[in-house]
Order: C-alpha cells, then sequence, then structure tokens
C-alpha cells in the first residue's frame, strides 16, 4: 500500500493526474491487498478495468489478478517468490490467458535487497524503481521522494533505500526492451496538486471549518479520519477524543456542540446504528451536529472493508420519529472537503443533524486535485446571542416560535440565557409539556427550517452535454466511475446528486425524463431509484446496481448505457 501511494506521487510530482484504488481483506493480521495507480496527463476520476502492469510480490498475485491485465500488459515478478510462474498462468496461444496475450518480466527483486540491506525489507523500493523504469520517469522525483519519506529513519536507511530505488531502476534500462512499449512518464507544466484520500479531505474540510472537537471509535472505513486529525490535533488547538464507544462517541460530540464547540464525529454503519437515539435527542434540542457515515457493505459485519451505497434511505429515516436533517453524499476528494466545510454551516445555521453519507471507496481511494484553499471557507455560526444580546433580552425563549422556525441560541455561562436542552417535547423555554397544542406548534416551528434550506442547498450537477438525449443519474462515489466512462460516450450527460436529502424535487420535475435516463448506484434495491418514486411519481425502470463489496468501473458503466441507447 505505502510503495503503491509512493509510485502515485512520483506521477503527480512530474505534473500527471493520479487516482488510486486500494483493496484489503478484513483480516487484522493482514492478508492479500493491492493498489491499483492510474495516472494520466488529462483528467481522470476513477480505476480502470484492466490494467497495464502488474507488480506481482507473491504468488497469490498472479492468481487472484493476473487476469486484470490489459492485452499486450506487464507482469513484473521476483523468482526468488515466484520460482514456478509458469504453473500459475494457463497458457493459450503464445504466453497469454484466455487468449489474451501478455509479457513477463523478471525482477530479482529480494536478492538485489538482500544485498544491499542484508534482507528483503527493501524489496518494495526496488519494485518502485523498476515500476519507474518501465515508463522512462525520472529517477531524481523519487529519489527526493524518498528522502521525504524516510528523513526521519536517519541517513543509513535513506541511502540504501536509494541504492534500492537506483538498481531497480537499472536492471530494467538494462535489461528490457519493455521501456518502449509504453506510455512515457514525461514530466509536464501543471498547478500544484496534491494527493487526498475523501477520508482526509473531510478531515481537512473540518479543520478548515473551525472544527474543535472530533470523537470516534475506529471502525473501517472511517478509522483514518481518526488516525489524520490525531496526526495534526496540536497543530489546530483540536481536542480529537477516541471514545469508549459509539453511543458515548456521539454524545460526547453533541455536549461539546452544546458548550458552543464546533464538533464532529464519524463512524460505519453498524456503528451509525448505535447512534440512532442520540441523533434523535440533536434534533429534538436543536443541538447542531455533523456525522460521518462511512458505508461499508451490511448487514451485521458483513463485508467490513469493502464499500457499498446500502445506507441511503436508512440516513434518511434513521431514529424515530420525524424530524429534520440534512444527508449529503459528496463524490469525490474534492466535494468531500467543501461538503465538509460547509456542513458545520448548515448545522449551526439551521440547529440540525447533517449527515454525511461517504463509503469505502470514496473513503480511501486517494486522488489529485488543486490543492484547497481554505481561505475561500466561510464560517457561519448562525444565531448564536453574545452576551449584549441576553442583556437586552427580559425572558429568554430558547425554543423561542419564530417564522423561520430558527430559534436563537444561548451557550452556557451566559448570564440571562439559561435554558433546558430537553429530550422530551417541550415549550418555548425548554420545559416538558404534553400540551397538544404546544406540540402541534413545536412541530411546526421545527418543520419551517426547510423553507430556508431548500433555498441554500445547491442544485444536482450536470456534466456533458446537458442537451444530451441519455441521462445517466448517479449519486455518491459513483460519480468518480461515471465521469471516466462519460469520456467514452457521446449523446449522454450525468446528473449527479450531492445534497440527497431534502431531495431536489423541482430540479428533478424540470431535467429529468424517466424513459430516457439510468439510474447507477452501489446497492441492491435501488434506493436512489425509490427515493425518486417516492418524492416525484417518476419511475426509472434503467438501472445498474452493484453490491458485491465493489465499486463500479468505467468500462461496465459504457457498456450499460450502450445498451440503453439501443432502447431510446
Amino acid at each position: 500500500m505505502s510503495t503503491g501511494r509512493l509510485f502515485a506521487k512520483v506521477c503527480l510530482r512530474h505534473g500527471w493526474q493520479v487516482f488510486c484504488y486500494p483493496e484489503y481483506p478484513s483480516l487484522i493480521r493482514g492478508g492479500h491487498n493491492t493498489y491499483q495507480v492510474h495516472s494520466d496527463k488529462l483528467a481522470i476520476h476513477s480505476q480502470k478495468l484492466a490494467i497495464d502492469v502488474l507488480i506481482a510480490l507473491d504468488e497469490l498475485t498472479i492468481k487472484e489478478n493476473i487476469s486484470e491485465l490489459a492485452e499486450g500488459g506487464v507482469v513484473v515478478y521476483d523468482p526468488d517468490k515466484i520460482p514456478n510462474f509458469e504453473a500459475f498462468v494457463p497458457r493459450t496461444s503464445g504466453r497469454g490467458i484466455r487468449n489474451l496475450v501478455f509479457e513477463i518480466l523478471e525482477v530479482p527483486l529480494t536478492k538485489i535487497s538482500k544485498e544491499i540491506c542484508g534482507s528483503e525489507l527493501m524489496k518494495d523500493t526496488v519494485a518502485l524503481g523498476a515500476s519507474l523504469a518501465l515508463y522512462q520517469g525520472d529517477l531524481e522525483v523519487l529519489n527526493n521522494l524518498l528522502k521525504e519519506e524516510f528523513k526521519n529513519k536517519g541517513e543509513t536507511v535513506i541511502k540504501q533505500n536509494l541504492e534500492a530505488a537506483k538498481q531497480g531502476y537499472e536492471f530494467i534500462t538494462h535489461h528490457s526492451s519493455l521501456v518502449t512499449r509504453h506510455l512515457k512518464l514525461e514530466k509536464i507544466e501543471s498547478p500544484e496538486k496534491i494527493l487526498v484520500t475523501g477520508n482526509e479531505a473531510m478531515g481537512l474540510g473540518a479543520l478548515a471549518a473551525g472544527c474543535k472537537f472530533y470523537v470516534a471509535y475506529p471502525m473501517t472505513p472511517a478509522t483514518s479520519i481518526l488516525h489524520f486529525l490525531a496526526r495534526h490535533e496540536r497543530n489546530y488547538d483540536l481536542v480529537v477524543k477516541q471514545a469508549e464507544d459509539e453511543i458515548a462517541v456521539i454524545n460526547m460530540a453533541i455536549g461539546a456542540s452544546f458548550a458552543g464547540v464546533r464538533a464532529m464525529c464519524a463512524t460505519s454503519g453498524g456503528g451509525f446504528a448505535l447512534m440512532n437515539e442520540s441523533l434523535g435527542f440533536a434534533a429534538m434540542a436543536e443541538i447542531p451536529l455533523v456525522v460521518i457515515n462511512a458505508q461499508r457493505t451490511a448487514p451485521a459485519t458483513g463485508l467490513p472493508t469493502w464499500t457499498g451505497q446500502a445506507d441511503l434511505l436508512y440516513a434518511i429515516h434513521a431514529s424515530h420519529g420525524e424530524f429534520l436533517r440534512v444527508v449529503v453524499a459528496p463524490g469525490d476528494s474534492e466535494e468531500a472537503f467543501w461538503a465538509t466545510s460547509q456542513a458545520f454551516n448548515l448545522a449551526d445555521k439551521y440547529q440540525i443533524p447533517i449527515i454525511i453519507l461517504s463509503d469505502k471507496y470514496l473513503a480511501e481511494s486517494a486522488q489529485s486535485f488543486p490543492v484547497f484553499d481554505a481561505k475561500e471557507v466561510i464560517i457561519d455560526r448562525g444565531q448564536i446571542l453574545t452576551q449584549d444580546d441576553l442583556d437586552k433580552i427580559k425572558d429568554y425563549k430558547r425554543y423561542e416560535f419564530t417564522k423561520s422556525g430558527i430559534s436563537p441560541r444561548s451557550l452556557p455561562g451566559r448570564k440571562g440565557g439559561e435554558y433546558q436542552a430537553n429530550s422530551d417535547e417541550h415549550d418555548e423555554q425548554g420545559f416538558s409539556t404534553e400540551d397538544a397544542s404546544v406540540r402541534t406548534k413545536m412541530m411546526e416551528k421545527r418543520a419551517r427550517k426547510l423553507v430556508g434550506l431548500v433555498k441554500a442547498l445547491p442544485e444536482p450537477k450536470i456534466y456533458g452535454d446537458k442537451q444530451a438525449k441519455k441521462t445517466i443519474i448517479c449519486w455518491g462515489s459513483t460519480k468518480m466511475a461515471v465521469l471516466e466512462a462519460l469520456k467514452s460516450l457521446s449523446e449522454a450527460r450525468v446528473v449527479h446528486l450531492q445534497y440527497m436529502f431534502p431531495f431536489p424535487v423541482e430540479f428533478f420535475k424540470k431535467n429529468i425524463k424517466p424513459g430516457q435516463s439510468i439510474i447507477i448506484e452501489g446497492n441492491q434495491i435501488g434506493q436512489l431509484g425509490q427515493l425518486i418514486k417516492q418524492q416525484t411519481a417518476m419511475n426509472i425502470t434503467n438501472i445498474l446496481l452493484r453490491y458485491d463489496g465493489r465499486p463500479f468501473y468505467p468500462e461496465e458503466i459504457v457498456k450499460a448505457v450502450n445498451n440503453l441507447r439501443s432502447k431510446i
């Protein structure tokens, strides 16, 4: 994984665009994992189905991944680790699988590593140098990166890694003619970019928005947000807390928010289930709250390290009763940054829970983007009363009936601003009541926030030819593969939903023709399709679903949309 990300950074520093997709099993002791790097001079949005070069560090890689090779691809393998390569590859015509012709290249990764450091510890760096040589990249770029990566390991470790990369690079240039058969990784001029995962982007968005308290219990694939923010907490006056379980997590976040601190918590579906009762409390007490649900396959523990989009309807209806919330599903790391920073404003302004729906695919895939400009993040704390404001109020009513439904909020410690943050239904002061008329008025007060909220949320984005006959409808992280597929499609456009609830009813009525549309989403029952039908009465019957834990690939989307073309 680390070596794959290093190769991606090398491509990035050559000025190229990068997308990285990792896979790993649900095993505490580890197991077979892969890291796919897709790089190009032009914009890219996702991984590909067929790979050009497979670096096989063990026999299992040959068994599991050789079928993913593109026509004319290359397998680089270590003869010390895979002494009988032919035993794992059924031959058809020439050297190939299922009539697929490919090249093989032996590189003594282990042998070179042992000569340098006495063990096989450096074999990944040897492979890194060999990979770069296949694409004729600049070795000096890799050298500078290795110096940065191992700067805290001491001069000996740095020198050994530099030598390992050099020998891997030179082995390829001296022993293989394959370097002339592939796209050359030449340096190009491009704006400064960062390589960032969805989780890192959400962490950055929270910091830019002034988040000062983050609490979580580790749960894949949300865990790396905890790691990221813990690593930076001292630089941003941030408190990061790992609690004992997800019930404590959400209650701590609510408590911090009640005290006036911008707070956030994150988990995956199972942990989000434990948070449900307190989610309703935050809504009843009108305490701002930002919660991230990084989806993985379910039910129960499902496939803990794989992806899916099956929590959409759950997030919209989570907890008992009826209350307003926003459900936002960013489509890539850039949207994850801005959606997270905006989530705090929405939570503060409307005093409601904001649920950010991510998933394993977005959370852990890394993508190159121009550096996010945190100076563009606008912070809106909503209607928080100062002490001067409270001094002018004779009888402060925390839950005052207002035209907008938003009642000005006081923070603890301010004279004259005391109130009960009550989980029971309550009157304007916060005292419990079972009066029918007060209950009705309070429900209607909270619901009136919807009018302003709908106006504040951006509409879905349209990509491609806005007048195209065919429309691909997707939400959340599926955007990445869909936009990559759009490059190979004509007469098609993409409608991507990021703000899932409240649902953009008027946009759909104005822009969508059901018979000329196809929905693509990562669940079994077509949850977006159900939501569209519920909200607009539109019945879109063309759907492409996936629920095996893997993300969509652009090639399968192209095929599905082309099949739709024949129907229109």
